[in-house]
């Protein structure tokens, strides 16, 4: 079974997906969600830059960046 995931604010998800290879496009995002990029393999990630992220969105975008959580715990 995997770990539980902490609350986190959108920016503490984007450092943490930096550090997994994805770069923050500026003027991308609208309004208040950031766009993150990884070009191998090409992946695009939409993240709310809210101050709490709740735990089945940040499910979805670890999924969608294909990492798991044991990974990401790692990365923050």
């Amino acid at each position: 079974m995997s770990p539980r995931l902490p609350l986190l604010s959108g920016r503490q998800v984007c450092t943490a997906l930096c550090k997994a290879g994805f770069v923050e496009i500026p003027g991308r995002g609208k309004g208040s969600h950031v766009f993150v990029y990884r070009a191998d393999p090409p992946t695009g990630i939409t993240i709310p830059n809210h101050k709490e992220i709740g735990r089945g969105t940040l499910r979805a975008i670890l999924r969608q960046a294909g990492l798991t959580v044991e990974d990401f715990m790692q990365l923050l």
